[in-house]
């Protein structure tokens, strides 16, 4: 039995998931008519070269928090897999509590007057032609932080399950109504 907070978490995850889905569709649009642009008929924009690395940007930070409801983060896998459930359960809630929630919360308060003077200053690109509103890329890192955060605790709560009850840990997308 999942908890309420850990429930609401992982829906937001899912959604934030397939924003980064959707953004992809978009990222892979624009660089097929940049290239498209370039090769055929020698037509370069610069706007357009910097949509595709804050799209890429945007997808990367994204689908940190989506990546954890997951499970399918990078770990070291060497000793872990042979490991019974309840102990990789302890190595999780320990890894969630050790790095996960430390390093989010370091990189939201670090970041945020980075990406306050920005707004402050109305940052826009700095290369001619190039895509206004360069805070708004920026205002992602604390945003994708946040929901790596709380991503964090859902994942800490199933895992705390696990180790409590034996109940499987791995986030269930048929409870949810996922295919």
């Amino acid at each position: 039995m999942t908890s309420s907070l850990e429930r609401a978490i992982d829906r937001l995850s899912g959604i934030v998931g397939n924003v980064a889905a959707v953004l992809l569709i978009a990222l892979v649009l624009v660089t097929f008519v940049d290239v498209v642009l370039r090769y055929y008929f020698e037509s370069g924009s610069i706007a357009m070269q910097e949509m595709e690395w804050h799209l890429y940007a945007t997808i990367f930070l994204l689908g940190i928090c989506f990546t954890m409801r997951s499970d399918a983060h990078v770990r070291v896998d060497v000793f872990y897999t042979r490991l019974r459930p309840r102990a990789q359960a302890l190595i999780n809630m320990l890894g969630v509590l050790l790095f996960v929630l430390p390093l989010s919360t370091l990189i939201v308060v670090h970041s945020w007057s980075f990406v306050e003077y920005s707004f402050e200053i109305g940052e826009t690109s700095p290369d001619p032609g190039g895509l206004p509103f360069t805070y708004l890329i920026k205002a992602m890192i604390p945003l994708a932080f946040v929901l790596t955060f709380l991503s964090g605790i859902a994942f800490f709560l199933r895992n705390l399950r696990q180790v409590k009850t034996g109940a499987p840990q791995q986030y269930d997308d048929k409870a949810e109504g996922h295919a």
